[in-house]
């Protein structure tokens, strides 16, 4: 315990990945409550926000040149200013008469600076730490990823509602990300000098080797025993809750009369931004736990149960439309703690598939395809929902959990797999 506190990584790791987890978040989810209180439709903001994922389905095609052209210490940096301008472009476009396209166009550039941070920070992780304190600090990282969740869903949102009590909603989401903006400015220049200079993180590959390269790695990865099952579970393995997330804070602000719970900003931002992201991060540790005590082909089926079921409170919300915050925020609550529970079975899954020479190719089409299962379903859920209420749409939610449980006995586990000494 003492060479964890001792270690250089304290410098460097927990900013790291806090700038990892926030425009994530912000892109992904607080866009959603954001785009809700400008007045867009449920259709509209399914469909562009979930077009958002792309960069992070196709970015298993570049991350390889990042390794090519200059250092990840270097792409860090640019990245993250990057990520400060986009965010400056999206407080400078609501204040214009063309703020949803412009805003939308700021977006796609976070997104895809934000997947590109993901490759550069990911593997810097690993040149700028020595190995055993690569185990040390897995667990630090985690911590400060899920706060950058907790920053963006919860206070952002929050702040922004607040704010919204003395000015118009375009300027108070402005002022919001004019703080992010000054946040991520900081953060890059932070990461100038902190973040060390390793010998090993240097640009020595050769472009020439790279296709061959990410050839073998495809042909590897989609060539494996029971592929087919593989691609299809890792597909529909979030079907519903793809829909559900994207529909959850909107269906919070809608009035009573449109089916909604009318809460104010402010209150989703506490309920669903911040007593829902510490039950995801408590269902998501006690995953964990359970995994290393029994391995993953014990806990599959509990755990896939336990993410989907509880989807049903919403179920339960949108029928009787309480006006009670203790019952809304415990069913928010029970349905966040499942899903991070279910989903630690998931993302060890995911680990287990990719085992290979090509371990971070295979992993990356893996997550690919995750990113493509949460885009594709995402997109029509606003429609959906348009068309048939709420109450409609969130059993539609729990019907578009089955396909994903009918493939898991298809899948090959091997026994004792992610249990620790196994």
């Amino acid at each position: 315990m003492s060479s964890l506190f001792k270690a250089s990584g304290w410098k460097w790791v927990p900013s790291l990945y806090f700038a990892e987890g926030l425009p994530y978040i912000l892109v992904m989810s607080v866009s959603v409550v954001m785009y809700k209180n400008l007045n867009l439709s449920n259709t509209q903001i399914a469909l562009y926000t979930s077009w958002l994922y792309l960069p992070w389905v196709i970015k298993p095609l570049w991350s390889p040149f990042i390794d090519i052209i200059k250092t990840k210490r270097w792409w860090i940096i640019i990245t993250q200013l990057l990520l400060g301008g986009g965010m400056a472009g999206i407080a400078f476009s609501l204040q214009t008469n063309y703020h949803i396209s412009l805003s939308l166009a700021f977006l796609w550039l976070m997104a895809f600076s934000s997947a590109t941070h993901d490759v550069a920070a990911d593997g810097f992780y690993m040149h700028g730490l020595r190995q055993h304190e690569q185990s040390l600090f897995v667990g630090i990282r985690s911590i400060f990823y899920r706060m950058a969740i907790w920053f963006g869903q919860g206070l952002v949102v929050m702040s922004a509602g607040l704010l919204h009590r003395y000015t118009n909603i375009n300027n108070a989401w402005t002022i919001c990300f004019m703080g992010l903006t000054l946040i991520f400015i900081l953060l890059a220049q932070l990461h100038k000098s902190t973040l060390p200079r390793p010998s090993s993180d240097v640009n020595k590959a050769d472009v020439k080797n790279i296709f061959p390269e990410l050839a073998k790695a495809f042909i590897s990865f989609f060539t494996k025993k029971n592929m087919l099952i593989v691609i299809l579970f890792i597909f529909f393995y979030r079907f519903g809750e793809a829909q559900l997330c994207k529909l959850a804070q909107p269906f919070m602000l809608d009035s009573l009369e449109k089916g909604g719970l009318n809460l104010s900003t402010e209150m989703v931002g506490l309920i669903y931004g911040t007593i829902g992201v510490i039950s995801l991060i408590l269902g998501g540790i006690l995953g964990g736990i359970a995994i290393s005590q029994k391995g993953l082909r014990y806990w599959i089926w509990p755990m896939a149960l336990a993410m989907k079921l509880p989807d049903i409170v919403y179920v339960f919300l949108s029928g009787s439309q309480p006006d009670n915050i203790f019952i809304i925020a415990s069913s928010v609550a029970i349905e966040q703690f499942g899903y991070g529970f279910g989903f630690t079975a998931f993302m060890m899954y995911l680990i287990m598939i990719s085992e290979s020479r090509y371990k971070t190719t295979h992993y990356a089409f893996a997550t690919g395809i995750m990113a493509l299962g949460m885009m594709l379903p995402g997109m029509i859920s606003g429609w959906i929902q348009d068309q048939f209420g709420y109450l409609q749409f969130f059993i539609w939610v729990m019907i578009c959990t089955i396909p994903g449980l009918l493939l898991i006995p298809f899948l090959k586990i091997p026994k004792g797999f992610g249990r620790k000494n196994s």
